[in-house]
């Protein structure tokens, strides 16, 4: 179906984000067993719970909105987690592949926080405060996220890369 008002533009992207998400909750633990680095794997495994969290926001703001919760295809985000995967699959020092996740999991935060601002706008346009406010929660869980990676790549995780052999 082509969305031919805001409201359908506005359910549209919720099933495509919910879609993402969901794929999200089954990529996490991939990646916290993937990271070498202990707070990485950490940061995967705490966010993994957000996601999860997320997810059920989003069913509440289907119900909100009085429409089914159900996923479309998010073909934006398959191809990130798809890109994600042939990268873990290539090998490489533990370092570097740590600096990679990083790297490509901050490509899917972008990604949803890009989705959620436009959602809020959207519902808040449309007058739906209270899913503009779940969507907001998500929104933060993702910046939060984003922040984290970026603490632990400039923190550590970026140096161990460069010198290429994990030693401190």
């Amino acid at each position: 179906m082509v969305p031919t008002t805001l409201n359908d533009l506005l359910l549209d992207g919720l099933r495509d984000v919910y879609h993402a998400e969901k794929q999200v909750v089954k990529a996490l633990p991939q990646l916290a067993r993937a990271a070498s680095n202990p707070a990485l794997g950490r940061a995967f495994e705490d966010h993994l719970e957000d996601t999860k969290r997320q997810v059920a926001r989003l069913e509440e703001a289907f119900q909100l909105l009085g429409a089914t919760a159900r996923g479309k295809r998010c073909k934006g985000m398959e191809g990130l987690l798809e890109e994600g995967k042939e990268f873990l699959e290539s090998g490489g020092s533990d370092p570097v592949l740590d600096a990679g996740i990083i790297a490509g999991a901050q490509k899917v935060e972008h990604y949803e926080m890009a989705t959620y601002g436009c959602l809020i706008t959207w519902a808040e346009t449309l007058g739906e405060v209270e899913v503009a406010h779940l969507l907001e929660q998500s929104l933060d869980e993702e910046k939060t996220a984003d922040e984290l990676l970026t603490h632990l790549a400039e923190e550590g995780v970026n140096a161990l890369a460069a010198r290429g052999d994990g030693t401190d």
